[in-house]
């Protein structure tokens, strides 16, 4: 409803302080003006961030990635440099088939999807839709694929939406995030740690009201459980990392979804948070290529 007042953040005004901005295209697919990130050579590997989030996340992982893979990460709609798209491009389906079209155009079919919490159950409905992905390897970051027992499972996406249709949403929440102390303070409630450049590239795309709005919108757009209640169906391999101190999504659940598919496989990453790939990227990009089969 109120989508002109918020615009996509501007490249030009933050291209100077971007990770990996070389390697930064954009390209119109499926009604969407896209920001994706390309390198390296091999097997298409796509990254898919988390909400909130944007390619950025991926700036310690993509160089040592793409040492083994052709790494696309686009910015999801709505998020960072991509547009938000119509009609419910922002949902869990719509996001999905906006990166179809994507792919489509890049003339890429990836091997591999990786996502992180979100973004892996965006990847999840991806390999169980479409058909050119029947034998994509999905990888899960603390993937949020079941809902969150308790009160959020019932309130959240109601306040989500109320949020979302508030036009000062936004604009009070970019307002807080601002605030260096109170960014910092979220970020450790996941159970995280990140250094300075990463606290400043969250605060740089929570401080921007647009990147907000679309945050929120897809926060009350978002139906996890025909997705979660489809995860038997998977057929396609399967490798889950998780953090052990991860406060956002509980780790039972990871294990939860790991016994419902057939092909999955587990591994614990200790001490680390729901943020784990943007904590230790190293240990991250070997567990991944180790999954995937091409370590020594």
């Amino acid at each position: 409803m109120f989508d002109r007042f918020y615009p996509t953040m501007a490249w030009s005004e933050y291209r100077h302080i971007w990770p990996h901005a070389a390697q930064s295209h954009f390209v119109k697919a499926g009604g969407i003006d896209w920001h994706v990130q390309l390198s390296g050579q091999g097997p298409g590997l796509l990254l898919l961030h988390g909400t909130g989030s944007g390619s950025f996340s991926w700036r310690g992982l993509m160089p040592l990635l793409s040492q083994h893979f052709r790494v696309i990460a686009p910015d999801l709609p709505g998020h960072a440099f991509t547009s938000r798209g119509g009609g419910d491009s922002l949902s869990l389906q719509g996001m999905a088939e906006g990166l179809r079209a994507l792919l489509l155009h890049l003339n890429i079919t990836p091997t591999v999807i990786a996502g992180h919490s979100a973004g892996a159950a965006i990847g999840a409905h991806m390999v169980l839709h479409q058909a050119e992905l029947a034998q994509t390897h999905l990888m899960g970051l603390n993937p949020a694929w079941l809902p969150i027992p308790g009160w959020p499972s019932w309130i959240f996406g109601p306040s989500a939406k109320l949020a979302a249709l508030n036009p000062l949403s936004a604009w009070a929440t970019a307002k807080m995030a601002k605030r260096p102390a109170l960014l910092a303070k979220s970020i450790a409630q996941t159970g995280s740690s990140l250094d300075e450049q990463g606290l400043a590239l969250y605060r740089c795309v929570f401080a921007h009201p647009g990147h907000v709005h679309s945050v929120l919108a897809m926060m009350a757009a978002w139906k996890l459980p025909p997705l979660s209640n489809a995860l038997h169906r998977m057929v396609n391999p399967v490798s889950i990392l998780v953090g052990s101190n991860d406060q956002t999504v509980p780790p039972p659940l990871a294990h939860e979804a790991c016994r419902l598919m057939p092909k999955a496989k587990l591994h614990v990453q200790p001490h680390l948070g729901h943020l784990a790939h943007e904590e230790d990227p190293q240990a991250t990009a070997a567990l991944m290529v180790k999954f995937y089969g091409l370590a020594d």
